[in-house]
């Protein structure tokens, strides 16, 4: 499929060819679902910690004796049942580390930038390396781009002029495209790349010739040629 190149004035520049297999197919909710649950969970450190009665500081010694006093009987007082006692079923140290296989995860990938696509919300730029490394230059950029919430720069190589021109912006981020996720795709609503950022997410990502399916909307523009042939006749 084709889709337009705009300028950093965004003014229209030329086309580019987006690979059907990364860019048009149809997205696949629970593989994305999975994908993001899967990157939250490994995102945890799992330090937590609380003390049980076994590790609380102190209360070696019987608070008093068994009988007579009229009071419940207690054996310590880091029991549970007294302040600054131990924690029942507190959480300790663990690993929230989940796996999945290479093929789910760029699955989850293709979904996210084929969904973005079909939302209308991919921005091809061009010459935006050659942007001034100000925060101003960058405000002027996205001025000329349709309206949204936030921004995710795909870059094809470190560019320290991009990070930091977008650096001081709260709604805008940069990453490598080698590096897309699904949790940056989804959590930012346009996407911004360049046509070298493209090719660097295809070499990736690109399914090969044996493996690829028509796109929901390949069949859908087959099916209408088909329906219009058929009228014809």
């Amino acid at each position: 499929m084709k889709h337009d190149i705009v300028d950093i004035k965004g003014a229209a520049s030329g086309s580019v060819e987006l690979d059907d297999s990364v860019w048009g197919i149809e997205p696949n909710i629970a593989v994305m679902h999975q994908a993001l649950l899967l990157q939250l969970a490994n995102a945890r450190q799992g330090t937590h910690d609380t003390k049980t009665r076994g590790e609380v500081r102190g209360g070696g010694r019987k608070p008093w004796r068994q009988k007579g006093t009229g009071r419940a009987r207690q054996g310590s007082i880091r029991s549970p049942l007294w302040p600054g006692g131990g924690v029942v079923f507190g959480p300790h140290p663990r690993k929230y580390t989940q796996r999945m296989p290479r093929q789910m995860r760029r699955l989850a990938v293709r979904s996210a930038l084929s969904a973005k696509v079909r939302d209308g919300r991919l921005t091809v730029i061009s010459g935006l390396d050659a942007i001034e490394p100000k925060t101003k230059a960058m405000i002027g950029v996205i001025g000329g781009l349709p309206e949204a919430r936030s921004y995710l720069i795909l870059l094809p190589e470190k560019n320290d002029a991009i990070e930091r021109a977008a650096g001081n912006l709260q709604n805008v981020k940069t990453i490598l495209a080698a590096y897309a996720n699904v949790r940056d795709v989804l959590k930012y609503e346009r996407l911004i790349v360049s046509p070298e950022a493209i090719a660097t997410l295809e070499a990736i990502l690109a399914l090969p010739e044996d493996k690829r399916e028509p796109s929901v909307w390949k069949q859908a523009r087959q099916a209408a040629l088909t329906g219009e042939a058929e009228a014809g006749v």
